[in-house]
């Protein structure tokens, strides 16, 4: 349980700040995720534990968006009755891509690269929340379709759509950025 835990931290860390917008709330998740699959499903056998993970952190991002969405409802409605003006901004996550590997290139092509996936990382995260979801999960965690669709709780042919209209719209944005393959 725990080399499979070490395995898949950061890649869910990444998955829940995609979804859920700061570092926090991520780590949040992924520790809510990893203890109830430890608990819930230490005796399961460890080939299962990809899906169920996979699973257990989608419905607990689901829980923390829902939570997020009422606590801003709310926020908003007592906000009117305040009459001083508090200025809240928000920071946005700004993602950086390290690359090991690319230490050995010159300066300016791991600028281009870090450059690259950091475009990359922005337009995966402005995907609609399905269609990350099934990105992330097939191509990402290289689950296969009927992998996904039980860990997503749809169809396959839906696991397809999103997929499909993920990467037609990361295409499109990439390519309107000047970055092609």
């Amino acid at each position: 349980m725990s080399a499979f835990l070490e395995g898949v931290e950061k890649r869910a860390f990444k998955q829940a700040v995609y979804a859920l917008r700061t570092d926090e709330a991520a780590l949040d998740a992924v520790q809510d995720a990893m203890l109830k699959l430890s608990a819930s499903y230490g005796d399961r056998p460890a080939g299962e534990f990809p899906m169920l993970f996979q699973r257990i952190l989608q419905n607990v991002i689901y829980d923390a968006l829902r939570r997020q969405k009422v606590r801003n409802t709310w926020t908003a409605l007592l906000s009117s009755f305040v009459s001083e003006d508090e200025d809240e901004t928000d920071a946005l996550d700004v993602l950086t891509a390290n690359s090991d590997a690319a230490s050995a290139d010159a300066p300016h092509r791991q600028f281009e690269r870090a450059r690259t996936l950091a475009a990359i990382e922005r337009e995966i995260a402005r995907l609609p929340n399905r269609q990350r979801e099934a990105f992330l999960m097939r191509y990402w965690e290289e689950m296969d379709i009927s992998e996904t669709a039980a860990a997503m709780g749809c169809s396959e042919g839906s696991v397809k759509t999103h997929c499909s209209r993920a990467t037609q719209t990361l295409a499109a944005a990439l390519k309107a950025k000047g970055i092609v393959p």
